[in-house]
């Protein structure tokens, strides 16, 4: 949610900034808004008006009926009264404006980074860099969900009749090593620096508004009946949560977290839940690292955070290429977005495995998230990205060390976690 003031002061850059994320119909919401804005301001100001004239009316029939003056006094309480109700009138108007402004500021997208490139959706993202040689081995490289069962190591029958479609059981080897990449992932983190956190995997209603969209919510978040709660999509959302409303020490900046936990999406939309493999699921494990910092710190931070994720699969010999999200493709609340995708050798193109994001003072607007320093108070920028998401990571890491004998080759990040194992050998035939 972006400043209201910056909106009064600047409706064109703000009518701009919609039209390069092409969301043409959100334009009128503008001027409505500052429509809004001022007839709330106006009825703040007759509000404090009517508030000093009570106080001061008040005082001058005291002293009248001290001097016997009771018919002046009278006109004065009459005055009085019709203050009151008009008073009355102003205190249950102001917050209904102020509502009804807080709804639309919601929907109003946030202003992106002037570097982000224009495109109406992620057909139009743009390349940045690629990391590591992106390999096509001479032997026909399996589906994922051909190598799991190679080492019988997926069962999406049973999770299907304990669960329905797009759950799985992960089993022996393949549950150790999905384990195993998460540890690192943990470790490899705190080596970074940041401070481990295993959040709350529900939040409340007043969260979820605060770190996305209501469209985003209704797609992706499963609600538990009969409570205001949420199951977390992304540990981020709770771990944003964490600070909400408070003024955090300027001193204690940046404050960076890196968090586990399972992960929970209806993921609705013309994609669907994969039917065979474990690509889009509604249920995965997470690593994710969050950063809260000064303004002018965001967008270092921003460049580091996705470097660790590229660091973090190289370390796992997976090639990975980093590709900036274009206007059309960012959520509302995101300043600047960039994907982290590995490469697929048995498809031999790329796919998403984390995400990275500034979002400005967008969600700490909406939480009530602050600091103060010596210019006073001002809201923290906060900043998320994808250490790793498995199964997703383990795809690209089973694609990437399977050997065309079925072995499967456990780089030296990953060995202290398999207790020492170099490789994993498919099921004897």
């Amino acid at each position: 949610m972006i400043d209201i003031k910056f909106l009064r002061e600047n409706p064109d850059i703000v009518k701009e900034n919609i039209k390069k994320k092409f969301q043409d119909e959100k334009i009128a919401l503008v001027d409505e808004v500052i429509t809004l804005d001022a007839e709330s301001r106006r009825a703040k100001q007759e509000g404090d008006s009517l508030r000093a004239s009570r106080n001061k009316i008040s005082k001058e029939i005291g002293a009248l009926m001290a001097q016997g003056k009771k018919e002046e006094a009278e006109e004065k309480k009459a005055e009085v009264a019709a203050n009151a109700r008009r008073l009355a009138e102003l205190e249950k108007l102001e917050p209904e404006l102020q509502e009804k402004i807080t709804k639309i500021m919601m929907v109003i997208p946030n202003i992106i980074d002037e570097s982000v490139p224009i495109g109406k959706d992620d057909s139009e993202n743009v390349e940045i860099q690629k990391y590591g040689e992106p390999l096509v081995p001479d032997f026909e490289v399996p589906y994922h969900a051909d190598i799991l069962n190679s080492i019988s190591g997926l069962d999406k029958d049973a999770a299907g009749r304990t669960s329905g479609n797009g759950f799985y059981y992960l089993m022996g080897d393949a549950a150790r090593i999905h384990s195993a990449m998460i540890s690192y992932a943990r470790d490899f983190m705190i080596d970074k620096g940041f401070t481990y956190c295993i959040p709350p995997f529900m939040i409340r209603s007043s969260v979820v508004n605060g770190v996305m969209s209501f469209a985003e919510m209704e797609a992706m978040m499963y609600k538990i009946e009969g409570e205001d709660l949420y199951l977390i999509g992304t540990s981020e959302h709770s771990m944003i949560g964490k600070f909400k409303g408070e003024i955090v020490k300027e001193s204690s900046l940046p404050v960076t977290m890196t968090s586990y936990s399972p992960c929970f999406r209806k993921e609705v939309g013309s994609h669907g839940i994969e039917e065979r493999g474990v690509y889009r699921v509604h249920q995965f494990e997470k690593q994710e690292m969050v950063v809260l910092c000064k303004p002018e710190d965001s967008m270092d931070w921003y460049h580091k955070m996705w470097s660790y994720t590229v660091e973090f699969f190289r370390n796992l010999d997976v090639p990975v290429r980093t590709l900036e999200c274009c206007s059309g493709d960012l959520a509302d609340l995101k300043v600047k977005s960039c994907d982290i995708e590995a490469w697929s050798p048995r498809q031999q193109k790329y796919f998403e495995v984390g995400s990275c994001s500034t979002l400005g003072d967008a969600q700490a607007r909406r939480l009530g998230i602050r600091t103060k320093g010596e210019n006073g108070t001002y809201y923290v920028h906060t900043l998320n990205n994808t250490v790793l998401a498995t199964p997703r990571g383990l795809i690209a890491f089973l694609e990437n060390n399977v050997n065309a004998d079925g072995c499967i080759r456990i780089p030296e990040a990953l060995r202290p976690y398999m207790g020492g194992k170099e490789k994993i050998l498919p099921n004897a035939k």
